[in-house]
């Protein structure tokens, strides 16, 4: 099952580790980035998007399909 989240970023499974960062880091309202004592959770949000990314290239499926 894929994270809704990275689904909501629309990216095609061709999409580079960078791609995803910046997409993950759009997606965040700019209040939210603002926040310091978020950092972490935001690091952690990161990561899981691009987990779930490469989960998304190793199964071959495209979630903007």
């Amino acid at each position: 099952m894929t994270d809704p989240a990275y689904q909501c970023l629309g990216l095609p499974s061709a999409a580079s580790p960078y791609a995803v960062l910046r997409a993950a880091v759009r997606a965040l309202h700019p209040d939210t980035r603002a926040v310091r004592s978020f950092r972490t959770a935001r690091k952690r949000f990161y990561r899981q998007m691009l987990c779930a990314h490469a989960a998304q290239q190793a199964s071959g499926d495209n979630p903007t399909g």
